[in-house]
């Protein structure tokens, strides 16, 4: 239901508050008291049948005897009475209900799950149980158990605890943020995090999001509202629960599955979706204070200034630590600091970072240095350092030091950020640093820990808006022949594909395999051995059982044989072991495969697997036999484009061994981020593939080639492909050929790789059509600018762009973005100006409805400028209904429901 009523929750002009008291220390008469001091300006209504009256304000029996209905409900009632009190809410016309109150159980049969049939029965939104409740500081709407009131600001707080978030929030309280809303989920029944973020992203008063959680109950949902949420602005998030070990499906089989822990996966989730995740709520309180007082800002150099080497040089070692930069003072910059500070004695070199004032620094000299800094181009930020002595004033500094960054910012055009730590700071100094806005904390750890949370929050900025390398052309994988296999096995009732499937199953996505021979026995494997061995050759001999998924567990694995006789022989001896080890085992046979000799190779292991939350999670990292001893690996979720691929390279150690040392040539990086597109791909297209271990996969500057492989098989279940995946793939489904009057036009969804044609196509475009398009002169056509037009979130919008069947040029473009309860979208169209006429316009728009269609959107929506004749005459023989926009009369307002059938274009 997402952000549906939600006014009725976060700005709601009356409150009935169900459970109400008068007896201190109970949770009636606690919320009752926040709601009044808050000064909440609409109805309060107490409601209570032991109570006639709380206070001066008069009690009710009963929800069903509001004098009218209630936009907010809060519920502090004992658990039995929640579902009854949440059932006469709805039959009231009541929007929406807070129910604090906790011991609700869980599942069918319980207390909860009636409450939440009772209020989606009514459409009446439900937050909670067991939350603390929300606050909304700019409603004045403190309808919560926190301590205090938050004071208004522009941080939001989505909490899954009621103790982080009564923790986080009172904390922010008495370090004077302010916050545009502060809510607690509870159990979360119906309004979830995924709302919560969707609300928060679109809200003008909220700079940043703080969000903490300990599960997802619906990753396509959370992903779709958090990729949104953090192309708008920063989102941080904690999660607790970091080190649970158990996955609710049981223990993995392959190693891709054991390296793929759950917390693992949630970091990968978080990684792709744009998060900035913290892991303590010490780092979550550093990230408040940065993004309380500082925007975003790009670069990563740091200037450290410091009144002793000492301290100066545990910052450098924490910034290291976490990936920053020591930023190196320009030869002018040390010139101006020898000019500035005679006093020290120290020639120009010596002005470094960090850069050391000495024991006796005054106000003056800290402000002399942070003059400096603050126009040295050389740095990105600035971190100042004091540590009270005898012979300084700490209060002196403080304020010399917020005098110069006013003057900086005075100065210049984009302020540069400063950071600040007073240990032992009091309150006079804080007060002074916070009136400045200067981010100040304790510790040199947690000032860089600020830092690098905006620092790392830019780079995934950037990094979700670069366009990736687009794929071979001749890269098509063979479907239909892969999703035989795998039926073929389903249907047969096996758990994992034999060694032939397998290799099918791979030559149909193009991943090199070292070949495979099957052999029902040991004279069979001889047979299959002997070409190999005649042409100088050794050959390895593997056992073949869907009940022995590591071989090498039972001796399974015999390398560089070099005769039939070696290969009969170790062919009994892996019978043998089997029978020995492993009596309940089927043996079905042997595979010969020939020795691959490529001495300076790196083992790799890549892979798939299936987590109960995300679904399918692709697993990279360092391979061979102690896999998992290593635990050298990273997880993302497909799909993967070059771009993903390559990122999920460099997270793991062994990405620094793929480049050349010594005598050793760089493996080809692209060759295995291909393989990994591959197999992301293969996920997206056969569910029926719940694991897939590549170990190893060998990779060196010949490229890679897989020697070892299995694959995992279950019935795909009746949900869409899709439904799978957290991130929704590139839906291959709505692609088409159509045959214009002229020329042949193919029809596809826009993909992320598509900037290169989308810039041309505008060089094809007139500026009164590009007005017509943006509502005013469009000239620069940046990356960013492109990057939001072909970078989709294919969960809540669409693109279609038209391909001349022969040149390969765009044509024209058409696009729908969902609203987040996915009930409308806004359109918006365009046309080479000199292919108008030709219908492809009316195929544009009769894709993208039948899209809206079938993704169950109910009405579709857009602005034209009145002007733009043939837009509006197209509109009005859709059905679109079209009237004057009240607020401009130059444009039009073009709205269509869905639920009638699509008319056809006339002749």
């Amino acid at each position: 239901m997402s952000t549906y009523r939600f006014d009725r929750i976060l700005s709601p002009r009356s409150v009935a508050l169900v459970g109400a008291s008068a007896r201190p220390g109970t949770f009636g008469a606690a919320i009752l008291r926040n709601l009044r001091e808050a000064g909440f300006p609409g109805a309060i209504w107490p409601v209570n049948p032991h109570h006639a009256q709380i206070g001066d304000l008069p009690c009710l029996p009963s929800v069903t005897e509001l004098p009218e209905p209630a936009d907010l409900v809060v519920v502090v009632s004992p658990a039995e009475t929640v579902p009854g009190v949440v059932a006469a809410a709805g039959a009231r016309g009541c929007g929406a209900a807070v129910i604090v109150t906790a011991g609700l159980g869980a599942g069918e049969g319980s207390a909860a799950e009636a409450a939440r049939r009772a209020a989606r029965a009514h459409g009446l939104r439900l937050l909670g149980p067991e939350c603390i409740g929300l606050a909304i500081p700019a409603a004045r709407l403190n309808a919560s158990l926190l301590a205090h009131m938050p004071p208004k600001g522009d941080l939001a707080l989505i909490a899954k605890s009621r103790t982080v978030a009564a923790g986080i929030a009172e904390w922010a309280v008495g370090r004077g943020y302010g916050f545009s809303g502060v809510v607690s989920l509870g159990l979360a029944l119906d309004v979830d995090i995924a709302d919560c973020l969707d609300h928060f992203a679109a809200d003008r008063g909220t700079r940043a999001i703080l969000l903490h959680l300990e599960a997802v109950k619906d990753a396509p949902k959370f992903m779709s509202a958090a990729r949104a949420a953090a192309r708008a602005k920063p989102v941080v998030v904690l999660r607790s629960g970091r080190h649970e070990t158990c996955r609710a499906d049981g223990r993995p089989v392959t190693h891709s599955g054991t390296l793929a822990k759950p917390d693992a996966v949630y970091d990968a989730a978080f990684r792709r979706a744009g998060l900035l995740r913290v892991t303590a709520l010490q780092e979550m309180f550093s990230a408040v204070e940065t993004l309380g007082r500082q925007r975003p800002f790009p670069g990563k150099r740091l200037a450290i200034v410091a009144n002793g080497r000492g301290v100066g040089a545990l910052a450098v070692d924490r910034l290291a630590d976490l990936g920053g930069m020591l930023a190196c003072p320009s030869d002018e910059t040390r010139e101006r600091l020898d000019a500035a500070l005679p006093s020290t004695g120290l020639a120009p070199a010596a002005w470094t970072n960090p850069l050391d004032l000495g024991a006796d620094a005054d106000g003056a000299r800290y402000a002399a240095a942070l003059d400096a800094l603050l126009a040295d181009r050389e740095n990105d930020a600035v971190l100042v350092i004091n540590v009270p002595t005898a012979l300084s004033d700490g209060q002196a500094v403080t304020g010399a030091v917020a005098e110069a960054v006013r003057r900086g910012r005075r100065a210049s055009f984009r302020a540069k950020p400063v950071f600040a730590v007073s240990v032992g700071d009091t309150a006079a100094s804080t007060n002074t640093l916070g009136i400045a806005g200067i981010p100040h904390f304790a510790t040199d750890t947690e000032a860089v820990e600020g830092f690098m949370h905006l620092v790392r929050y830019r780079e995934a900025q950037d990094n979700l808006m670069k366009t990736p390398d687009s794929l071979p052309k001749d890269f098509s994988p063979d479907v239909p022949a892969a999703r035989a296999i795998v039926e073929a096995a389903v249907r047969e009732g096996r758990t994992w594909l034999d060694p032939r499937e397998v290799a099918g199953l791979f030559a149909a996505y193009a991943i090199p395999m070292l070949p495979v021979h099957f052999a029902a026995d040991a004279d069979a494997a001889a047979t299959a051995a002997w070409p190999v061995i005649a042409a100088g050759g050794t050959v390895a001999l593997k056992v073949v059982s869907p009940d022995i998924v590591h071989k090498s567990d039972i001796g399974g694995v015999h390398l560089d044989l070099t005769s039939e006789a070696a290969v009969r022989e170790a062919a009994a001896e892996i019978l043998a072991r089997a029978a020995r080890d492993r009596p309940d085992a089927s043996v079905t046979g042997f595979v010969v495969q020939p020795m691959l000799r490529r001495r300076k190779a790196r083992e790799l292991i890549a892979g798939l697997t299936d987590d109960p939350v995300f679904g399918p999670v692709v697993v990279f990292g360092r391979g061979g036999t102690a896999v998992e001893v290593i635990d050298d690996r990273a997880l993302a979720l497909p799909p993967l484009d070059l771009r993903l691929a390559a990122e999920l390279i460099g997270r793991t150690r062994v990405s620094r061994r793929l480049k050349a040392y010594r005598d050793v040539a760089a493996a080809d990086e692209r060759a295995i981020a291909l393989v990994l597109v591959k197999i992301a791909q293969l996920a997206a297209d056969l569910p029926e593939v719940r694991e897939l271990d590549i170990n190893p996969l060998l990779a060196d500057e010949t490229g890679v080639i897989a020697v070892d492989a299995r694959v995992a098989v279950a019935p795909p279940g009746a949900a869409p492909r899709h439904a799978r995946l957290a991130v929704r793939p590139y839906p291959t489904e709505w692609e088409r050929r159509i045959a214009l009057d002229a020329f042949s036009v193919f029809i596809r969804p826009v993909r992320p790789e598509d900037e290169g044609i989308f810039e041309e196509f505008f060089r094809h475009v007139s500026e009164a059509d590009l007005r017509l398009r943006f509502f005013a002169p469009v000239r620069d056509f940046s990356h960013a600018f492109l990057a939001r037009l072909t970078q989709l979130d294919y969960a809540r919008a669409i693109a279609f762009v038209a391909i001349d069947d022969e040149t390969g040029a765009m044509m024209g473009a058409v696009r729908l973005h969902a609203d987040a309860n996915h009930e409308s979208g806004e359109y918006a169209i365009m046309i080479r100006s000199d292919l108008k006429g030709v219908g492809l316009g009316w195929a544009l728009m009769g894709l993208m409805l039948d899209w809206a269609r079938a993704e169950g959107i109910r009405h579709v929506e857009g602005q034209v400028l009145r002007e733009n004749t043939t837009m509006l005459a197209m509109c009005r023989k859709l059905d679109f209904d079209v009237r004057t926009d009240p607020s401009d009369p130059e444009v039009m307002l073009v709205r269509l429901d869905l639920d009638s059938p699509r008319p056809e274009p006339e002749a």
